[in-house]
């Protein structure tokens, strides 16, 4: 007697349809290598493990939004040896999302700051923990459009709740009100309760000067500097051009 025209429904019903992917194939393995029952149902709910495994991180992969796919493997750091990797190593274990702190990364265009933000993020991700990343500029024309729809309240709980903030080019345009105020209340939410990376182009003396209310500017930057991790990345640049065709003809 085939059991599956029953046991299709029963386990769609118990939300366990996954399970009919590798049913089959599980069958003949179970066969062939004359299982035990127990067995056979152990490697059924393992797969089923595993799928709903990799669903979940396919989910928090898309919804962290990464500008690409950014993995500390794919940074040289023989490129700029100076990197302090040592650091970096340790933040990617997540250590500081535990800790609920901020992570500040410095250094000119083009020596890494985003790939290493993103590649703290994905480290997030494969450990199971909510993850956003989105440029400063980005994140607040988002509060500012939620406040015309009356959607505000719940677009910044939702930023203020989630496990890892990664905030892309601060300081890279000044901030105006009523942006500086929900980039200190956002921040003041978060402090202590959740864990932010925070990118910049500026040296971390010149941050203060991103906001128009040095005594905002004051307050907020306080909040992220405490117990905060400082990573510095100087050296060359990651982008350099490519030669220009007389360059290459007068190099022959």
């Amino acid at each position: 007697m085939n059991p599956m025209p029953e046991l299709a429904p029963m386990l769609k019903q118990l939300r366990l349809s996954g399970i009919l992917d590798s049913l089959d194939s599980r069958n003949k393995q179970a066969i062939d290598k004359k299982m035990a029952y127990t067995e056979f149902l152990a490697l059924l709910i393992a797969d089923e493990v595993a799928r709903r495994d990799q669903k979940r991180f396919t989910t928090r992969l898309r919804r962290a939004s990464f500008r690409s796919h950014k993995t500390l493997d794919q940074f040289d750091f023989d490129f700029n040896p100076l990197i302090n990797s040592a650091l970096i190593h340790d933040l990617i274990t997540g250590q500081f999302i535990e800790e609920n702190v901020a992570v500040l990364i410095a250094g000119p265009c083009g020596t890494g700051k985003s790939h290493i933000a993103q590649a703290i993020g994905h480290a997030a991700v494969r450990q199971g923990r909510d993850v956003l990343f989105t440029s400063l500029s980005q994140l607040l024309g988002n509060l500012h459009a939620a406040r015309a729809t009356a959607s505000f309240e719940r677009k910044f709980q939702n930023l203020a709740r989630v496990s890892l903030l990664i905030i892309d080019d601060f300081g890279l345009k000044p901030l105006r009100p009523p942006h500086d105020e929900d980039f200190h209340d956002l921040v003041a939410e978060r402090y202590e309760r959740t864990a932010t990376v925070i990118t910049s182009n500026l040296d971390f003396g010149e941050w203060g000067d991103a906001f128009p209310n040095q005594l905002l500017g004051a307050a907020t930057l306080d909040r992220l500097r405490h117990g905060a991790y400082r990573v510095v990345l100087d050296g060359k640049s990651y982008r350099s051009p490519r030669p220009m065709e007389n360059q290459l003809e007068n190099n022959q």
